[in-house]
């Protein structure tokens, strides 16, 4: 039990820290919200890119997602989506609303979180299965999410031409294909170019989240207690309750196994609080669930990881 307990705080406590340091000195004054909010821009388009891509090129031939892996996520997520376009609207009144709890559910923060756990807890050596699952669910998350907002937002301007562009264009998402390029027709680069990649990949993580910590605010929360609980439970707690068993019992093992809590109990992507101010969701409503969720969701991991750890589901290095 004592190495479990090692093993799920070694994994998550470090994400705490970067949190509160980005909060703390946000408090202190240190950095003000125009630089955060730069620095935050300069992390998508720079260093995420970095990371997505040098942790598919330095991958092993044997150290792929399996199609079942991606078929169960992608089904997964689309199920859940689809339920909770059903179950939503006949609970929330209000159009701006219902996109924002309905995004928060489904999508998590798992660019951000679903690579450094896996590393923390697998090694580098399985850091490429996760990021080029990072290709497939951001994608995935990036067009369904404009849809939903779309849907409840009333312009219907949004065009599937404009998606594909929108993806094309997504920083993540062309630092996947660049790796995999460079991964299938076996290219390196000189070691000079390598390591300054490589270096930046390092920073990536720790860098975001330090950005993150800092913007979290504890803006008019109470008013909206009567989304904000039911949704992140049944974000980090219902959903990889219900996923967990039936990823195993399709014979998901180890890393495979622990990317789905990745995919689905990571806390709720901050790409969401951007997206619903732009497109007529209740912004103030999608802030606050970044911010809770990423929070409570320290404590979640560090459950699951646990309870995985101790249960002998994943084997750590």
């Amino acid at each position: 039990m004592i190495d479990s307990l090692i093993v799920a705080a070694n994994a998550v406590v470090p994400f705490l820290c970067y949190l509160m340091l980005g909060y703390a000195t946000r408090a202190a004054k240190v950095v003000d919200e125009p630089f955060l909010n730069r620095l935050t821009k300069m992390i998508f388009t720079v260093m995420f890119p970095c990371m997505t891509f040098y942790n598919i090129y330095k991958a092993e031939s044997g150290n792929m997602p399996s199609v079942k892996l991606v078929v169960f996520c992608v089904t997964s997520i689309l199920i859940v989506e689809a339920l909770l376009l059903y179950i939503i609207p006949k609970l929330v009144k209000e159009n701006p609303r219902r996109g924002v709890i309905i995004q928060a559910i489904f999508r998590s923060n798992f660019v951000l979180f679903g690579l450094p756990l896996t590393i923390s807890i697998f090694g580098e050596e399985k850091a490429s299965v996760a990021a080029m699952m990072v290709t497939v669910v951001v994608s995935l998350y990036n067009v369904t999410s404009v849809i939903i907002l779309e849907m409840f937002n009333g312009s219907g301007k949004t065009k599937m031409s404009e998606l594909l562009i929108k993806l094309v264009k997504n920083p993540l998402l062309q630092g996947c294909a660049v790796g995999i390029v460079f991964y299938i027709a076996g290219w390196r680069l000189p070691e000079c170019l390598a390591k300054p990649i490589g270096a930046f990949s390092d920073m990536t993580s720790p860098l975001a989240l330090f950005a993150l910590g800092g913007t979290l605010q504890f803006k008019a929360i109470k008013k909206n207690a009567k989304y904000l609980a039911p949704a992140m439970t049944t974000k980090l707690v219902i959903l990889p309750l219900i996923l967990l068993p039936i990823a195993y019992m399709i014979g998901l093992r180890d890393v495979e196994l622990f990317l789905v809590i990745t995919v689905f109990a990571t806390p709720i992507a901050s790409a969401s609080y951007p997206m619903a101010m732009n497109m007529g969701g209740d912004g103030e409503l999608a802030g606050q669930f970044v911010f809770l969720s990423t929070l409570i969701s320290v404590f979640t991991l560090f459950v699951w990881i646990f309870a995985l750890r101790q249960l002998g589901l994943i084997v750590t290095v």
